[in-house]
C-alpha cells in the first residue's frame, strides 16, 4: 500500500521541486497551489490541471521527466471557486501574475473540462495555445448531477469523498494501477470539505463546452480503452466535438494513466508539443532539441498535412 508515497522518484520531487502558493484574487482565502519546473525562460510552458481528487502532485512523473527533457512545466492546484466564470477570471489573473502571454494546457477529467472552459473564455483574446484533453468531458450533464450541484456546499467531507470514490475503479487491477488508486485516494484525504465541495459543483454544474469557439486550437484526445469514470458515450461526443483532435489511446491505465502508465502519457505530451518546437511559443528550450528532432519533426508534420 502507498508505494508511490514512498518512492524514491516521489521524494525526489518533493524534496527538489518546490511547492509555491500564489494569492491574485481579492479574496486571500483563494490559493493557488503549483509546481513551477523548468527553464524559465520559456514563456509559453505546459500547465497540468488536475481531476476532482488530484493535488498538483499527481503530476509528479511528468514535471520529472519533462523538465529533464528541456520543457518548463507548471502542475497547479485550484483554490476554492464555486463556478466556471469565477475559475476561469481566477485563472487568467493567475497567467498574469506569472506572466505567461499563452500557454499550453494539460487537463484530466474535470481539468480537461475547466481548460476547455477557460479556452472558450479568452477566445477574444487567446491565452491557450494547444490544449491536451486526458480522460476529458465537454458537457458536465453527462453525470447525471446537475440538480446536486447546489447542494455539494452542505455535505460533509466524508460524504463528498464517497462520491468521488465511487469513481474509483473497484475491479480488478495490475499493479501499477492499485498504486496509482491508492496514491489518489491519499491525495483526496489531504483535500478539506470546501475544495472538495467546490470542485464537484464546478464538476456537475450544468455546463458545456462551446465548439466553435475554440475550434483553431490544436487538440489532442488522450483516453483508455479500459475501465474508466467515463462513458463511452463521452469520448464519443469529445471525439464528434473536435474532429481533427489528434487521438492518443492507451489500452490500459484506468482513471490515471499520468501515473501508472508515465511513460505512455509522457510521450504523447512529447509528439502533441513537437508541432510547436522551433516556434515562439515552443514548451522546450531550444538548445535541448537536436537537428534530427527538427527533420523528423518536419517530416511528420508534413505527413499529418497529407493525411488531412
Amino acid at each position: 500500500m502507498g508505494e508511490i508515497k514512498v518512492s524514491p522518484d516521489y521524494n525526489w520531487f518533493r524534496g527538489s521541486v518546490p511547492l509555491k502558493k500564489i494569492i491574485v484574487d481579492d479574496d486571500d482565502s483563494k490559493i493557488w497551489s503549483l509546481y513551477d519546473a523548468g527553464p524559465r525562460s520559456i514563456r509559453c510552458p505546459l500547465i497540468f490541471l488536475p481531476p476532482v481528487s488530484g493535488t498538483a502532485d499527481v503530476f509528479f512523473r511528468q514535471i520529472l521527466a519533462l523538465t529533464g527533457w528541456g520543457y518548463r512545466v507548471i502542475a497547479l492546484q485550484y483554490p476554492v471557486y464555486w463556478d466556471h466564470l469565477e475559475f476561469c477570471d481566477g485563472f487568467r489573473k493567475l497567467l498574469d501574475h506569472l506572466q505567461l502571454d499563452k500557454v499550453h494546457l494539460f487537463g484530466a477529467s474535470l481539468g480537461g473540462f475547466l481548460a476547455q472552459k477557460f479556452a472558450e473564455y479568452t477566445h477574444k483574446s487567446p491565452r491557450v495555445h494547444s490544449l491536451i484533453l486526458c480522460n476529458s468531458f465537454s458537457d458536465t450533464s453527462i453525470f447525471n448531477q446537475t440538480w446536486t450541484a447546489n447542494s455539494f456546499w452542505l455535505m460533509p467531507a466524508f460524504m463528498l469523498k464517497k462520491i468521488v470514490l465511487g469513481n474509483f475503479s473497484s475491479g480488478p487491477v495490475d499493479p501499477m494501477m492499485a498504486d496509482a488508486i491508492d496514491f489518489m485516494v491519499d491525495r483526496l484525504e489531504s483535500l478539506g470539505q470546501s475544495e472538495l465541495a467546490s470542485r464537484l459543483t464546478l464538476n456537475c454544474q450544468n455546463s458545456y463546452v462551446e465548439p466553435h469557439k475554440i475550434r483553431d486550437i490544436p487538440v489532442t484526445i488522450m483516453d483508455v480503452f479500459d475501465q474508466s469514470a467515463l462513458s463511452t458515450e463521452a469520448k464519443e461526443e469529445m471525439y464528434k466535438l473536435y474532429p481533427n483532435a489528434r487521438r492518443a489511446h492507451l489500452k490500459t491505465g484506468g482513471n490515471f494513466p499520468y501515473l501508472c502508465r508515465s511513460a505512455e502519457v509522457n510521450l504523447y505530451v512529447q509528439i502533441h508539443l513537437l508541432q510547436f518546437h522551433g516556434t515562439k511559443y515552443a514548451a522546450i528550450d531550444p538548445s535541448m532539441v537536436s537537428a534530427e528532432e527538427l527533420e523528423v519533426q518536419k517530416g511528420s508534420l508534413g505527413i499529418s498535412q497529407e493525411e488531412q
